[in-house]
């Protein structure tokens, strides 16, 4: 029997999900199958495309294997693209041949849109689509000191964190009055564009460019119709899509008004013989620019191919979760609101930076859409919520609300129905999951091969493993405690693969020891904190910046209208005049407000971006050092004055606290750290609130372990009396060392504890007797933290390439940022708050 012959005009995430889809179906044994691909490499994620600039090659990102396409009897025509369809004889001509087809599938995908500005095709004028644009985009950044993005949108921010992870000082110019409008609504675009601007990038709102020229002090300048202008050496067109329908228009397909292949249900063009899926369709007078619709197109054409005419492709859900440029950003169905009738509640907390939108039905019973910037906590709730049209609680604004001020908690896996999407880009329902398990899968990684969940966007991975944690619970069987899709291992599994292998680096780590690529933001963080804790290696090393939070990339808290505070250590609380009145000058000179902490240490707040290595320096100078305030780490060691001063102290508690921060001061944790050391049993150091509380005796120092304050305080927990300064230093050793390899991520030391098998019993066992074995080994790992201890500021600063993270504008260095604003209260400086106005 003669083989129909299938060609797939497109080897793009579609294309390519769309021959995975029928090349294993029972209709491909009577199809010969052709592929052809513009590109030279094979089909790769897009969608994790601003990982190339964090080292990640086209391996990584392969969607496939060349041997797969072999295996599977798929021919594939790489860097040899369709230029005509003959309809008539049912034929396609490449640069190279000819081919005849009985079913001809086009998933072309789209090409960027470059708005008609004059001036737009000089060299430095550039898209960002693909692997070679982003190749074109790093050889331009060479000697580059700004890079402008024109466009607002989700891939115009992508675009832009690429050219700030490339050390440019990157601006984003966009038409419309605010970011993302599509998704956002004005107080949240308002937001994000804050966030956005507190980390270093520059936003221009409501900008037609007019004209690109030659520039004075850049390579290039954009003038605007406004009359102003912006200079730059390289310009990122991203200013959204445009069906690739080239092919379809030349060969006399109907196409839409504004482009598209118009396609009906089941995927089919005006030509019986054509299909057309992703991008380059044209449904409902609608095109799609998401993953997850191009998908559901493919499996709908699979599925009409194999002769079920039951499936069809009836629209797509278009919510999206994203984290763009460190910030997070949900937008749910109906986000801005326009179904008659709807009601919305809205949350805004400034401080923390998070707005949340709800819009409900009338009747308050339904969500209809949301709109999340700052925190995407509640997103796979409320998308739940939406999609499956679960009953609102009576009071719906707990769904938005924080834990702490009444919010309710999120939506447990049994109060979904068997029918709930949880992987949109693979339509992977809730029973998709149960019978995947039913069937033999029994962790999380075995559901993902059964069903391809979270292997697309990977916005549904938390959601997922509490579905798959929960059911695997109900039957009985043993739940995985994978870190994260990427890695097969706990916390403290990797960390001994880390150790055991000399492994410095996320990438290495990844590539002998997790699957897929890029890593997510759970475990990036995590191992950063690992590898840290191993090798304490500088924190903005070339392979570490890309794995860091904000406030570890630029070794400072950020605040509430985007400036930072500076913390230096002051060990034990103590402090000489001459420090006092350093810390003095150096508030007065920057105008920062100070305060003193609650770990008698003195906070300076307000310093911009690009003060910050000035300000260093400075304190520095003095004999100042990193306090460690943004990190995972020690942060204070409280004490009291001790018997040096106090008429009750029996030991000298100021020198075991100095003493103590010294050692202790580069040691990264899995959560951050207090000490306490008082001088006698009057406790006022508080050192039994503390991970480490160290109390003076007549005869030495009683040691206690794991206790905190904060919202849920833990009082901590004695575990040795009357030891020596040696064995007091050589139990901290063990506890803290046994703890930052044991812990879980984000583990406080008391949750440690209350969690570790057979509790304190047993650390005393380990620490003490050595019932492990490992004190000599837990020692030495301490003493290679402590001996290749540095300055975190000091190092930044005496290195150009490391100290260009902290520029803010490139042109003109001294320029004080624009965005804040400020009053004065208490004779110092504060940022003006919103209700300053009121």
């Amino acid at each position: 029997m003669t083989k129909k012959r299938i060609l797939v005009v497109g080897n793009g995430m579609v294309g390519h999900h769309f021959v995975e889809q029928f090349s294993a179906s029972n209709a491909a044994a009577n199809y010969d199958i052709r592929v052809f691909g513009e590109e030279p490499l094979l089909a790769y994620d897009r969608v994790h495309l601003s990982e190339y600039f964090a080292q990640a090659t086209h391996a990584d990102l392969a969607l496939g294997t060349l041997e797969w396409y072999a295996e599977q009897g798929i021919a594939l025509h790489l860097n040899e693209p369709v230029v005509t369809i003959n309809r008539a004889d049912k034929t396609v001509t490449t640069p190279l041949d000819s081919y005849e087809y009985d079913v001809l599938v086009l998933a072309t995908g789209s090409y960027p849109f470059v708005p008609p500005i004059a001036g737009n095709d000089q060299p430095h004028c550039l898209v960002y689509r693909t692997l070679a644009d982003l190749d074109q985009i790093r050889a331009s950044a060479e000697g580059a000191k700004t890079g402008v993005v024109v466009g607002g949108g989700l891939l115009g921010l992508e675009a832009a964190n690429a050219l700030k992870s490339l050390g440019l000082s990157a601006h984003v110019v966009e038409f419309a009055p605010r970011l993302m409008p599509v998704q956002l609504d004005a107080e949240g675009g308002a937001l994000l564009r804050s966030n956005i601007e507190h980390l270093g990038v520059q936003v221009h709102t409501e900008k037609a460019t007019s004209e690109i020229v030659s520039g004075d002090d850049a390579r290039l300048r954009m003038n605007f119709s406004d009359g102003s202008h912006l200079e730059t050496d390289l310009i990122v067109f991203s200013a959204g899509i445009r069906p690739q329908d080239t092919l379809a228009r030349e060969c006399g397909l109907e196409v839409g008004e504004r482009g598209g292949i118009v396609i009906n249900d089941f995927c089919e063009t005006s030509d019986p013989a054509i299909f057309a899926i992703g991008e380059c369709a044209l449904w409902d007078n609608k095109v799609f620019g998401l993953v997850a619709p191009g998908y559901t197109m493919a499996r709908t054409l699979s599925s009409v191919l194999n002769g079920d005419q039951s499936v069809s492709f009836q629209g797509a859900d278009m919510s999206t979760k994203l984290k763009l440029l460190g910030v997070d950003v949900g937008s749910i169905g109906d986000a801005h609101g326009q179904t008659p009738g709807c009601r919305n509640i809205r949350f805004q907390d400034e401080a923390a930076g998070i707005y949340r939108r709800l819009v409900i039905s009338d009747d308050r019973k339904t969500v209809l859409g949301a709109i999340l910037v700052g925190d995407n906590g509640p997103y796979d709730t409320l998308l739940q919520y939406a999609l499956n049209g679960i009953a609102l609680p009576d009071a719906p604004e707990t769904l938005i609300l924080p834990e702490s001020q009444g919010g309710a908690p999120a939506l447990g896996p049994d109060a979904l129905p068997a029918t709930a999407s949880i992987c949109s880009c693979h339509n992977v329902t809730k029973g998709d999951i149960c019978c995947a398990i039913d069937a033999g899968a029994s962790d999380l990684a075995a559901v993902k091969g059964a069903t391809k969940a979270s292997t697309g966007c990977g916005g549904c991975t938390a959601l997922l493993k509490s579905v798959v944690d929960n059911e695997l619970e109900k039957r009985g069987m043993e739940v995985s405690k994978d870190l994260c899709e990427h890695f097969p291992y706990t916390r403290q599994e990797l960390f001994h693969l880390v150790k055991v292998n000399d492994i410095h680096t996320f990438r290495a780590l990844l590539r002998q020891h997790g699957v897929g690529h890029g890593g997510c933001d759970i475990c990036k963080p995590a191992v950063a904190n690992i590898l840290a804790s191993c090798w304490n290696e500088h924190i903005l090393a070339t392979d570490h910046v890309a794995l860091q939070d904000t406030n570890d990339t630029f070794m400072a808290n950020m605040q509430k209208n985007g400036t930072y505070s500076v913390v230096p250590r002051v060990p034990g609380g103590e402090i000489t005049p001459d420090k006092l009145i350093v810390l003095g000058e150096v508030a007065k000179k920057y105008d920062l407000y100070t305060k003193i902490t609650g770990g008698q240490r003195i906070d300076l707040f307000g310093a911009t971006l690009s003060e910050l290595p000035l300000i260093w320096e400075e304190l520095i100078a003095a004999g100042f050092e990193t306090g460690h305030a943004y990190g995972k780490s020690l942060r204070t060691v409280k004490s009291c004055v001790g018997s040096t001063w106090c008429r009750y102290g029996v030991q000298d508690s100021v020198g075991m606290a100095i003493l103590l921060e010294d050692r202790y001061k580069g040691l990264r944790s899995p959560h951050k750290l207090k000490m306490g050391v008082s001088g006698c049993t009057r406790e006022c150091a508080e050192a039994q609130s503390k991970d480490i509380g160290v109390i003076a005796t007549e005869k030495g120092w009683n040691l206690y372990v794991c206790g905190n304050g904060g919202m849920r305080p833990r009082h901590a927990d004695l575990f040795a009396t009357d030891l020596s300064d040696e064995e007091l230093i050589r139990a901290i050793d063990r506890v803290l060392m046994f703890y930052v390899r044991t812990a879980d991520r984000l583990q406080r030391t008391s949750v440690w504890l209350d969690n570790l098998e057979g509790g304190l019993a047993y650390l005393k066992d380990v620490v003490l007797n050595d019932s492990l074995g490992i004190g000599a080994e837990l020692e030495q790992h301490m003493a290679h933290v402590v001996g290749t201890y540095q300055c975190e500021w000091k190092t930044a600063i005496e290195d150009p390439e490391k100290r260009k993270r902290f520029r803010e504008f490139v042109n003109v260095p001294s320029q004080k940022d624009p965005v804040q604003q400020w009053t004065t209260e208490r004779d110092q400086r504060r940022p003006l708050l919103a209700t300053d106005a009121m």
